[in-house]
């Protein structure tokens, strides 16, 4: 991991900083300057986002990565890959299956000002009205504080009657947290949310992994989380936030679409009682935010519904956390 740590802080993807979970294996590159972060379950072999580190070095670790899983007899497929190098798994013969949108935020142009910005003018202002106030602070934080959000984090799980995540998702752990910048909101003096936040040396955009509150926290906790953040973060020269991924929105929606774009849209729009997929887009949406398309690359003639419910394992744990939730 530490070796891991080390590309990170060189390159521009926030999200890479999963690969400190340590949930999952890591594929270096030959000149250990690069890395795929890998997890395996159900004969499926999932690497999370593009290859971390050189560009230069992406593809070769695409090509071994495919040849890693062929030779364990797995499905060899990438979740949550960008636009950018989608002709890396193009060339290794995958097929791409579009998952969401990612929500980026471009911090020179945000604000509070003008028309657009009302809404969030209104939460900030409530959020001051509701006694909130906010804090950035650096790494390692104090384990007398730690040990306050580990409360927090606990109180936030048993509302949603959940259990801690992985894979794609941060987990609470007193070590995993301790290495990254925390965000604290209080109100009234008293810690009532809190969020790590995932950056890389080269300020090029930052990031929220675990996002934990109190059940009566005012609610605009979140927004006036957001909101303080992003400033802050503009004001310490980060370019983009990345809000994250909108599961399944903007997928092809017509007669000719695939069966995957046509089944995940129908999803979107009436698995409301499972997942409030839509909700989560409105939220990201009063950012004004720039919307990107995330893509999962599995090999072509492969039932992408077969990876997929493994990658959910992975997150959940397993298949009886995923049935659980």
């Amino acid at each position: 991991l530490a070796k891991a740590e080390a590309s990170i802080r060189r390159q521009d993807s926030a999200d890479a900083n999963l690969a400190l979970i340590g949930d999952k294996m890591v594929m270096f590159s030959s000149s250990d300057e690069s890395f795929i972060m890998y997890g395996t379950h159900g004969g499926s072999w999932v690497a999370l986002g593009d290859p971390v580190g050189r560009a230069d070095e992406g593809p070769d670790l695409v090509w071994s990565f495919k040849d890693l899983a062929d030779t364990n007899n797995g499905r060899p497929a990438f979740y949550q890959v960008g636009e950018a190098y989608l002709t890396w798994y193009i060339d290794a013969g995958m097929s791409l299956y579009k998952l969401g949108e990612e929500a980026r935020v471009d911090l020179a142009d945000f604000g509070l000002e003008g028309p657009k910005r009302r809404e969030l003018r209104q939460s900030h202002n409530r959020g001051k009205r509701d006694g909130l106030t906010f804090e950035l602070i650096s790494p390692p934080a104090k384990d007398a504080l730690l040990q306050e959000l580990a409360a927090i984090s606990s109180a936030w799980l048993a509302t949603k009657n959940a259990q801690e995540k992985g894979f794609s998702l941060g987990r609470f752990s007193i070590d995993y947290v301790r290495r990254f910048p925390l965000v604290l909101v209080r109100e009234h003096g008293h810690i009532t949310a809190f969020a790590n936040v995932f950056v890389t040396d080269t300020r090029a955009e930052a990031s929220i992994d675990l996002m934990r509150h109190l059940p009566d926290s005012s609610r605009v906790t979140m927004d006036f989380l957001f909101i303080n953040l992003m400033l802050a973060l503009k004001a310490r020269g980060y370019k983009e936030f990345n809000l994250g991924m909108a599961p399944l929105a903007g997928l092809a929606d017509h007669r000719q679409a695939r069966i995957w774009d046509r089944f995940g849209t129908y999803l979107y729009r009436h698995a409301g009682h499972f997942y409030n997929f839509d909700g989560l887009r409105r939220f990201k949406a009063k950012f004004d935010p720039t919307w990107k398309p995330k893509y999962m690359a599995a090999p072509g003639g492969l039932d992408p519904l077969i990876v997929t419910v493994d990658v959910a394992a992975l997150i959940s744990g397993g298949l009886g956390g995923m049935v659980r939730k």
